[in-house]
Parts: structure tokens; C-alpha cells; sequence
């Protein structure tokens, strides 16, 4: 029999010891580290969408009204478990081509939303002030879930609202004959008062507001919810004032069980987070006011106008009205402030703005 080569030996001996560390590398677990790192970035996106704080928030947010050169942009989004579950356009510009873009641009925003699970979404082609309108009161309605992130207990949702107390102003509604503000009063978990501090005004509106407004009131806070029947004859008023009711209630789930039952939405121990409100925007005669809130610890952290009027002496006024404006909210803590004098009209915007964020943040 012919001796085996030693050389030979060696190849086949590395061989073998070649082929058993393939099989073991076949063996290997089939997670990818690349997919789960992708998945963790995807968790701490939904986590920033929702707050970041690591609370279960569940509820509906309607964020506010975003004006754009062509009309109005109002974005509902519904959470789930910490999950943008769906997203909506309440209000999207109307009227001749807006009814083509409105058309063509929603559906694809309200997707982007649910895929991303953030504020981070793509401008629709041919639709540029539709999309950076809805990514604005996206944003808000994202802040508002940020804002029921503390009570970590889900009471947002379903009855959760029955334990919200405190006074609640809902986001403008626009009809054909003026925009339509509602404020509420809750206590108890019950609706004690409901006042609108805007309606349509001028000619016939002052007639029709005066018949309904009254009516819708009563009935608000005898069904405690926005499902109340519309007033004959001021049917734009009563579904402005209806929007505007849901919004408030909306925003009263958002603080609901954060109070730890003392009946006092400001005072509650989740105050103690910082949190950023921005409030609805408020009409002047020389454009919109909008402000933005940090509160923490009770108090007013920081304040800023997110919009404000501008063009021509609007410039001025701005820059001299706002710094002032912004400095007096943090030292008042409230909405009794100053008003800057040759800055009228943005100094009321203003204050209508900031009471609107403080009426969100509970205080």
C-alpha cells in the first residue's frame, strides 16, 4: 500500500478546519445587527413624535390653524399607544385650483404622517403652501400629545376627560362669514360653562350670532360633548362652534388625570416637566400673532411669537413690539401683560395667543 505524502496530510487537515468554520458561520443567528439598530432608530423616532418622555399617550390632538397664502391648514392626528394612528386635514385651502391641490396633496400628507410617525414629511409637488401648512399644525398637534405625556397613566383616553378641570379655549374655526372661537369651563368632569370669544359679526351675522351663540352655549354644557344639534338659520355658526367645541374638549383629554384629583390643572405634580404649547393664532388687522410657551414648574419659561405681522412699518413695530412682549409673559406668568405702546394691535394678538398656550398648558 502506497504511504500517504505528509504535505498531504496538512492540505486535507486544512481543508477540514476550513469547512467547519463555514458551517459555523451558516450557523449563525439569522438577526441582523444593521436591522435592529434601523429598527431602535425607527422606536426613537415614533418616542420623539409622542414626547420622548416615555409615557403611554393615547387621544386625539387637533393642532392649530396654520394660515397660508391661500386659506387655511388644520391637522387632527389620533395616537394609539404612543402610534400616530391616523392623520387628518380639518381645514386645507378651497376655492378654484386650491380644490385640485387640496385634492391631490391631503391624502399624500395624511399618509406621510402614519409612515413616519413624525413632523418630518415630504412638500407635495405643485402643493408647497398646503404642505408647509400642514407640516405646522402637524407640529402643533404633535406638541399638544407632548403635552399629555406626563401623566403616563393613558387617561387621555375614552372617560379619561371626565377628570380634566380648568378652562379649555378651543382653536378658530373659519366659516364663510367669520371665524368661530369656543372656550370652555370644565369641572367635575362635567362642561359648567361654554362662551364663544369669537363668532361672525357685521350686517346679518350679528342677528344670526345672537340667536345661536346663546342656544349652542346651553347645549354644550347640557350634552358635555360636541354632539348638539345646529341652531336653524346659522348653520356655518353652528358648525364653526361645534369644530371649535371639539377642539377644547380635545384639549381638556390632553391634561386629563394630571391633576392627581385636586380639581386644579395647573397645580398638578406633571407641571413640574417642562413642556412647550404653542397657542392658536389670532387675527389682527395687520396679520396674524401667534405665540409659543415653555412651561416648567408652573411657570413660564420662555415665550416667543412663532408669527407675527410683517411688511412695510409691520417690520418695526414687530421688532420693537415682540422682545418687550415676550419678556413681560415670563416675568407676568399670565396674560395680563402691557401693551406696548404703537404695537396695539399686535400687542392684543399677542395677549389672545398667549392665553390661548396657557389655557393648553393648564394654567
Amino acid at each position: 500500500m502506497r504511504k500517504s505524502h505528509p504535505l498531504r496530510r496538512v492540505v486535507l487537515a486544512t481543508a477540514a478546519t476550513v469547512s467547519g468554520i463555514v458551517l459555523l458561520l451558516s450557523l449563525k443567528p439569522s438577526s441582523d445587527p444593521g436591522a435592529a439598530q434601523a429598527a431602535g432608530a425607527g422606536a426613537s423616532a415614533q418616542e420623539a413624535a409622542q414626547g420622548g418622555s416615555g409615557a403611554v399617550v393615547s387621544g386625539t390632538m387637533t393642532g392649530d390653524a396654520a394660515q397660508t397664502q391661500y386659506g387655511a391648514v388644520q391637522v387632527r392626528i389620533t395616537v394609539v399607544n404612543n402610534k400616530i394612528t391616523k392623520s387628518e386635514a380639518v381645514q386645507a385651502p378651497k376655492g378654484g385650483t386650491s380644490d385640485q391641490k387640496t385634492a391631490l396633496a391631503v391624502p399624500k400628507l395624511n399618509a406621510d404622517v402614519v409612515a413616519k410617525q413624525s413632523p418630518d414629511i415630504d412638500t407635495v409637488s405643485g402643493a408647497t403652501y398646503t404642505s408647509e401648512g400642514y407640516k405646522k399644525s402637524l407640529q402643533s398637534a404633535i406638541d399638544k400629545a407632548n403635552a399629555s405625556a406626563g401623566s403616563g397613566s393613558g387617561s387621555s383616553q375614552g372617560s379619561g376627560s371626565a377628570q380634566a378641570a380648568g378652562t379649555f379655549t378651543g382653536d378658530a374655526a373659519q366659516t364663510q362669514y367669520g371665524a368661530v372661537q369656543v372656550r370652555i369651563t370644565v369641572a367635575g368632569g362635567k362642561i359648567t360653562k361654554a362662551e364663544a370669544v369669537q363668532a361672525p359679526k357685521g350686517g346679518t351675522s350679528d342677528q344670526k350670532t345672537a340667536l345661536a351663540v346663546p342656544k349652542l352655549n346651553a347645549a354644550a354644557v347640557a350634552a358635555g360633548s360636541a354632539d348638539i344639534d345646529t341652531v336653524s338659520s346659522a348653520t356655518y355658526t353652528s358648525e364653526g362652534y361645534k369644530k371649535s367645541l371639539q377642539s377644547a374638549l380635545d384639549k381638556a383629554k390632553a391634561t386629563a388625570g394630571s391633576s392627581s384629583g385636586s380639581g386644579d390643572a395647573g397645580a398638578s405634580s406633571g407641571a413640574a416637566q417642562a413642556k412647550t404649547v404653542t397657542g392658536t393664532v389670532a387675527q389682527t388687522q395687520y396679520g396674524a400673532v401667534q405665540v409659543r410657551i415653555t412651561v416648567a414648574g408652573g411657570k413660564i419659561t420662555k415665550a416667543e411669537a412663532v408669527q407675527a405681522p410683517k411688511g412695510g412699518t409691520s417690520d418695526q413695530k414687530t421688532a420693537l413690539a415682540i422682545p418687550k412682549l415676550n419678556a413681560a409673559a415670563v416675568a407676568a406668568g399670565s396674560a395680563d401683560i402691557d401693551t406696548v405702546s404703537s404695537a396695539t394691535y399686535t400687542s392684543e394678538g399677542y395677549k389672545k395667543s398667549l392665553q390661548s398656550a396657557l389655557d393648553q398648558a393648564g394654567g
